[in-house]
């Protein structure tokens, strides 16, 4: 066999390999589409149907005149939000520290650091509970039941943004930094008016990658919100989701709720995708 036909027959099992790989990935978002757009009495049907014979939105329609849904909607936007802000602007700071600043005990922080994103979710769930339960004991303190899951998601979302804010600053010439002292900047100065904004690229990535995490977050809020119905995140307020009829499972409710809080998710990620790839290999070489 010639080499000219043993690189076509390597490329042809390469295109197949990559096309299983797609099919088995994208499957699940599939059948959840085609789920979403089925009636109830095909949902139920036996064999299942891999395309829906009479297509309707009415699942789409209920769920979004559901006002769980939309109020879990609302609650999931401003916990991921305020997450993802409070994570960019401590991260930020502490990856200027880590990347660029010389102090006793820096790698032991990055390790440490490194360590925290390591625990399992479950492992912290039943002390972060019996704090938390403390805490709300002390009446004039009256903390709100987001404002917990904003600092809990903090303490998953905060290391890795950290992490990869300090790659990035490590990647930064050194030189700005000197030319900044030069010119009679402070470490403050010098981080807000010159590293702060060449790390725009990073910023979106972890951003990017640390709203996506807190919004999907499920076992937290749901644990947490059991007291308060009030403050459920929309993957709760879905699980939540009742059927019309008794002990009858609104699949595709689910299914288009899912849908629904995927769909801008993707999309961000699409748009964005040069960027985390970027903000994720930053200082993987140099630093």
């Amino acid at each position: 066999m010639t080499r000219e036909r043993k690189n076509l027959v390597g490329e042809i099992f390469f295109y197949i390999l990559i096309a299983i790989i797609a099919i088995y990935l994208l499957f699940p978002f599939y059948w959840a589409a085609i789920s979403a757009l089925k009636t109830e009495a095909e949902l139920v049907r036996t064999p299942a149907t891999f395309f829906p014979q009479n297509p309707t939105l009415q699942n789409f329609r209920a769920v979004l005149s559901n006002p769980d849904f939309l109020r879990g909607m609302l609650n999931s936007l401003i916990v991921a939000g305020f997450t993802t802000l409070l994570s960019l602007l401590v991260g930020a700071f502490a990856g200027y520290a880590l990347g660029k600043l010389r102090f006793r005990g820096r790698t032991p922080s990055l390790y440490l650091i490194l360590a925290m994103t390591m625990f399992p979710q479950v492992a912290v769930l039943a002390g972060l509970f019996q704090v938390i339960n403390a805490v709300k004991d002390i009446a004039w303190l009256n903390i709100p039941t987001m404002v917990f899951l904003i600092l809990i998601y903090m303490l998953f979302t905060l290391p890795f943004t950290t992490w990869v804010l300090t790659s990035f600053f490590k990647g930064l010439p050194d030189s700005l930094l000197q030319a900044a002292q030069v010119d009679g900047a402070t470490f403050t100065q010098t981080f807000w008016h010159v590293l702060l904004p060449l790390t725009a690229p990073a910023l979106v990535t972890t951003g990017l990658l640390a709203f996506i995490g807190a919004w999907n977050e499920y076992l937290f809020a749901l644990t947490f919100t059991l007291q308060d119905p009030g403050s459920r995140t929309v993957p709760v307020a879905i699980s939540q989701l009742s059927g019309r009829i008794a002990r009858q499972e609104p699949v595709g409710e689910i299914m288009a709720g899912a849908l629904i809080i995927t769909v801008p998710l993707v999309i961000l990620v699409l748009i964005f995708q040069n960027r985390i790839v970027d903000g994720l290999t930053a200082g993987a070489v140099k630093g």
